[in-house]
């Protein structure tokens, strides 16, 4: 389980929230600007809260007056909105540079090579490990991110606004792919969205973010009201 309490000083407001997430998709909603991805970056490591405390499985990741668990032994995947492929590597190499931090293959974890071939054939794109990023379309580059950050084996997985600059079908395809990998690897999925569909098809919990606040919690059945 992850456990978050968090505050930290913004440029315009605020960021105080505290929640939990266990083995399900928690979707954090909300507009752009609202504080979702600091969220994300400071559960990443990328950024340190003022105070409070982040903790995954018991393992304290941030807690106030003691010094932060490096990013590098957090267990954390995190699929960022742009992707971050290394444009000078290609597919494999970029996936092969996510497993240095662990092994392959979720389920099982007994064969990095057998495990990351099922990941490979999971989202369709072993038949491009040769070529590079800008050789793929921009749902490749998102399942390639996606298998990147799966490699590291995490015990999360950290999505901020993955689906954001693909076309509608893509964009379909690639959330049934989300809801599929989930229940193969059995981890909690932190997702950022302000795509009020994309909310409600992927998520078990809602948690509605306005200006470094949690204002709802809900499961997933209506963010309209």
């Amino acid at each position: 389980m992850l456990s978050v309490h968090i505050q930290k000083r913004l440029p315009d407001f605020f960021l105080d929230v505290s929640f939990s997430v266990h083995r399900e998709i928690v979707v954090l909603f909300g507009p752009s600007g609202s504080g979702k991805t600091t969220i994300l970056n400071c559960i990443a490591g990328l950024v340190h809260p003022d105070a409070g405390q982040i903790a995954l499985d018991g393992q304290h990741f941030f807690q106030q007056g003691k010094k932060p668990l490096p990013v590098q032994k957090r267990k954390v995947g995190y699929l960022f909105q742009d992707y971050a492929l290394f444009p000078h590597m290609t597919v494999a190499q970029n996936i092969r540079y996510g497993m240095k931090a662990g092994k392959a293959g979720k389920p099982g974890r007994t064969d990095t090579e057998t495990g990351l071939g099922r990941l490979l054939a999971t989202v369709g794109i072993a038949h491009l490990l040769d070529n590079y990023p800008h050789q793929l379309s921009g749902g490749q580059k998102q399942r390639v991110a996606l298998v990147r950050a799966l490699a590291t084996a995490p015990d999360i997985l950290l999505l901020d606004e993955p689906l954001s600059a693909l076309d509608a079908d893509t964009r379909r395809q690639c959330q049934d792919e989300l809801l599929r990998l989930h229940a193969e690897w059995n981890i909690p999925f932190l997702l950022v969205t302000h795509d009020r569909d994309e909310a409600e098809k992927l998520a078990d919990v809602i948690l509605l973010v306005e200006h470094g606040k949690i204002i709802k919690s809900r499961a997933a059945t209506s963010v309209s009201q």
